[in-house]
């Protein structure tokens, strides 16, 4: 009976989303504010009959009902209640609604009637919303009925891929989508701009915040995934170029150009064209990564879909999408003028060239992991795309927009001088390079790009750091005084600053764990020892063992840095006889300046067992500048510019 009933309110959300599609373009058109007042109703009450529908879905699941398809293939009785959860989202049908219940939060919350933008904007915007939402719900109804009954009931599940069973994965999902599905805003909001006919300053302040919290949520998705495939998959990599990897990866990178252009716009009212097609292009590739994941043309642990009807109607659905928003773009772009000028030496151009680097980036990306799939569907060959052609290709264009992020932060609105800039930035330059020389000197300098790297991450800290002694007038002031300064500091910069400060950090954890990793692989038994450098690794104890729903095989190391214990870590091996299938739980040992990293194989006829053991040097720095990038992401956006209540602003349509 729940299951029916999870599924008529999920049928209810599809009415109302076409509701919320067609009312808003007869209320403006008829200056009916009952009808408008109708869209913001529709939107919310759309939100709460597919929140219920979820929560019955997860109810299902919670309760262990198997005569519901999807709780008999993502779970089991002896699932812990946190993974019954995670079982929700853990497979095509849970996730696609979780999916369009997001994309309703975002409406609802677009719907309140506290709002300062503008209503022609934001009813627009909102009606949009409703086609996107109507589309996945259709969608969802009729290829993925999440509440789909199967007669005759089993005893038991399948259980939730063992690869899905950590905590990073319960939460990864919901984050990504929050992130992939937030962009639907800005791309409503663009959307309604370009029929408003109004892409100002004023638009930009209010689009901002949606982006910013977007992109948040977006990196800390990718952060957490990353960090999941480094603990869960054993392969002591943080990121591999998986396609389905890069799928959240474009969007990102869309989103980090929009919200920087998004500041231009604010601030100068030039580059609209571009800014409006970067809003469109970041949720359209947000639709492809859907596409990508969810219509079975992949095989990966994210891939659930293998239905081809699915794969059409997505596809269907983002060329409608896509095609639409771009000729809409096309029609309207033209007259959209651009009011303020500026030089080729400004922050204006520093940001566009900045955006044109990641761009570019983004779009070898893009070649990488769709060209095989092209060749696939066109003459049947099966190739691979793999790490090497993206080092080559997605490097050498990103390393010069990272080059040009630690000036751009001193470059004046308008017009500048180079000179000037680079004269304050003197401090910045010389500290990257002393530092870069005495870590050559002192640790490592067999490999200029190396060397390279340091140098980079600490001219883009040094730029930051500059940047904020400046405008706090730091030489020269009393202590008291610059405190005061600092405490006043507007929360875009102080935002900024930070996120820039992660990108450095990050941009050192990539050099480490890149060129100075240390690693060795080879068979133990008790009381064997691998060696990789300075480093002695010892298998003091290892083990058959079985918990509540996985058999075990556990080896207990020892790690030495010549004669001092550094750490003891312990492995495991995991079968799960439900899903017939493997996991490899690595050791991991983290300090300030590296993980000691280990895992295992299976174990051979003659008892011994394989071993890759990793000294992966910097690589908790990784997540604590990801943790930064969200951090000064959620300043800029909580402290950022406040949309202006002036009449230009006012609620006319």
């Amino acid at each position: 009976m729940i299951a029916e009933i999870g599924h008529f309110a999920l049928i209810l959300g599809l009415v109302l989303a076409l509701v919320q599609a067609l009312v808003p373009w007869w209320g403006l058109r008829a200056n009916n504010p009952l009808l408008v007042r109708l869209t913001e109703r529709v939107a919310i009450a759309q939100f709460g009959f597919i929140f219920f529908s979820f929560l019955a879905l997860t109810y299902l699941f919670v309760v262990s009902d198997f005569s519901v398809a999807v709780v008999v293939q993502n779970s089991h009785t002896t699932k812990p209640l946190m993974y019954k959860i995670a079982g929700v989202w853990g497979n095509h049908e849970g996730s696609m609604l979780l999916w369009v219940l997001i994309l309703a939060l975002f409406g609802a919350f677009l719907a309140r009637r506290g709002s300062k933008m503008r209503a022609g904007l934001r009813i627009r915007a909102l009606g949009i919303q409703g086609m996107i939402g109507f589309a996945f719900i259709l969608f969802l109804v009729f290829t993925s009925n999440p509440f789909a009954r199967i007669f005759p009931a089993p005893l038991d599940g399948l259980g939730l891929n063992p690869l899905l069973q950590d905590p990073g994965l319960v939460f990864h999902p919901p984050f990504l989508y929050l992130g992939y599905v937030g962009l639907s805003t800005a791309f409503s909001l663009a959307a309604a701009g370009l029929l408003e006919g109004k892409i100002d300053r004023i638009w930009a302040r209010h689009i901002r915040p949606w982006v910013l919290s977007a992109w948040c949520f977006l990196t800390f998705g990718i952060g957490l995934g990353s960090w999941w495939a480094y603990h869960e998959l054993g392969w002591g990599g943080w990121w591999f170029w998986d396609p389905v990897e890069n799928a959240s990866f474009m969007p990102w990178l869309f989103a980090t150009a929009l919200f920087h252009s998004l500041r231009v716009v604010e601030k100068r009212e030039a580059l609209k064209s571009w800014t409006v097609l970067l809003a469109i292009l970041a949720f359209s590739f947000s639709l492809i990564g859907t596409f990508l994941v969810r219509s079975g043309i992949l095989t990966s642990v994210h891939a659930f879909a293998v239905d081809p009807t699915r794969g059409v109607f997505l596809l269907v659905l983002l060329t409608l999408a896509i095609g639409g928003a771009l000729a809409l773009f096309g029609y309207r772009a033209p007259k959209l003028k651009p009011l303020g000028s500026f030089s080729p030496v400004s922050r204006e151009s520093g940001i566009m060239i900045n955006n044109l680097f990641i761009i570019s980036a983004c779009l070898t990306v893009f070649l990488g992991t769709f060209y095989p799939l092209f060749v696939d569907a066109l003459t049947g060959n099966k190739i691979s795309v793999g790490a090497p052609y993206f080092n080559i290709t997605f490097l050498p264009i990103m390393i010069p927009a990272l080059v040009l992020l630690g000036a751009v932060v001193r470059l004046p609105w308008k017009k500048g001088s180079l000179k000037q800039v680079l004269y304050e930035l003197r401090f910045a330059l010389i500290s990257a390079l002393v530092i870069g020389a005495l870590v050559a000197w002192f640790f490592w300098a067999d490999s200029v790009v190396a060397i390279g790297g340091v140098v980079l991450g600490a001219w883009i800290a040094g730029g930051t750091l500059t940047d904020l002694a400046k405008r706090i007038r730091l030489k020269g002031s009393p202590i008291k005084d610059v405190l005061s300064r600092a405490v006043r500091l507007p929360g875009a910069f102080l935002g900024m600053a930070i996120a820039h400060l992660g990108v450095a950090v990050i941009v050192l954890a990539i050099t480490g764990v890149s060129f100075w990793r240390v690693e060795t692989i080879g068979m133990m038994d008790i009381g064997d020892q691998l060696h990789a450098g300075n480093l002695t690794l010892k298998l003091d104890k290892a083990f058959l063992g079985s918990e509540e729903n996985y058999d075990l095989l556990q080896g207990d190391f020892t790690i030495w840095d010549g004669t001092e214990v550094v750490a003891a870590v312990v492995v495991q091996k995991r079968f799960y006889p439900v899903r017939g299938t493997e996991t490899t739980e690595a050791g991991i040992h983290s300090t300030f300046w590296g993980d000691y990293y280990v895992t295992m194989g299976p174990q051979a006829e003659d008892g011994k067992l394989a071993v890759h053991f990793f000294r992966n040097p910097l690589m908790p720095w990784m997540w604590f500048g990801a943790i930064l990038l969200v951090i000064g992401g959620m300043v800029a956006m909580i402290g950022g510019h406040k949309p202006s209540s002036k009449a230009k602003e006012s609620k006319a349509s």
